[in-house]
């Protein structure tokens, strides 16, 4: 992966993990803040089941949940 690119995992029954220089907005252009003590130069998660407490980023509910979308590429 080079330095500037930015890599999106799609986890099997979890989030969304961005690696790599990234920013996070809304539909209206604002930034999102990133959870305490995370930051645009490390991995951060984003929420594919809806319920973290913390949308967009996840708080790992999932688990908790009978949620299990496993998506592979094709």
């Amino acid at each position: 992966m080079a330095d500037n690119e930015v890599v999106i995992t799609v986890k099997p029954n979890g989030s969304l993990r961005v690696a790599g220089p990234f920013r996070l907005v809304d539909v209206d252009g604002n930034v999102f803040e990133l959870p305490e003590g995370w930051d645009h130069n490390r991995d951060v998660t984003l929420c594919r089941c809806g319920e973290s407490a913390i949308k967009p980023f996840c708080d790992s509910t999932h688990k908790e949940l009978d949620w299990a979308p496993e998506t592979r590429a094709t």
